[in-house]
């Protein structure tokens, strides 16, 4: 693919991005899109052959932006708990940001396109984060920041809790004080004991 081309295909993909933000992702339509990018349809349909295509390199550009804001974030100096606290500082902002936030036109997609195991990108991305939280709260433990006799059970339950929240976000909504509630008491389990 041209360097023209692939300006083109990143362009659909970012606009694509705001509409299924606004919109979910089942009430997105191929026009939404042509009309959002200003493109023909045939312009459209030279990069993708459906909706499905598009949110699906919609959440792989989701994954790398939130990995770099993630990494800018960490100074050479921080500490297992100043990395797991700005993880958990992001995950607060995308909680309380719904406007802004793909997790409703996420939920639709994997509940309209059901995958399999080894092929589903929520999977992929939830044990990706269990395995740095666990190997965070592991150099947290070998450091004394932190105390788990089971690094991998909490960071598993870190991850099912932020699950929980970005589901309650989305269907009843939350507030801040209950976001930091819940942020403090997954850190409470972690503090060594002075």
């Amino acid at each position: 693919m041209g360097d023209k081309s692939a300006q083109k295909k990143k362009l659909i993909v970012e606009t694509a991005r705001q509409v299924f933000k606004e919109k979910g992702f089942k009430e997105v339509t191929m026009k939404d899109i042509v009309e959002a990018c200003d493109i023909s349809r045939g312009g459209l349909y030279l990069y993708f052959q459906n909706t499905r295509e598009i949110f699906e390199e919609v959440l792989k550009l989701e994954q790398e932006d939130a990995d770099d804001v993630f990494e800018a974030g960490i100074s050479r100096e921080a500490t297992p708990s100043d990395v797991l606290a700005l993880f958990l500082k992001e995950q607060k902002k995308e909680l309380l940001n719904r406007k802004h936030s793909l997790n409703k036109a996420v939920y639709e997609y994997f509940f309209e396109n059901p995958v399999p195991t080894k092929d589903n990108l929520l999977k992929k991305q939830f044990d990706a984060a269990v395995y740095i939280i666990e190997k965070l709260i592991e150099a947290g433990v070998e450091s004394g920041e932190f105390y788990c006799e089971d690094s991998r059970g909490a960071a598993r339950n870190i991850m099912y809790v932020l699950e929980g929240l970005k589901i309650a976000s989305e269907t009843r909504g939350i507030s801040e004080t209950i976001v930091d509630r819940e942020i403090m008491y997954v850190m409470q389990g972690l503090i060594a004991e002075e």
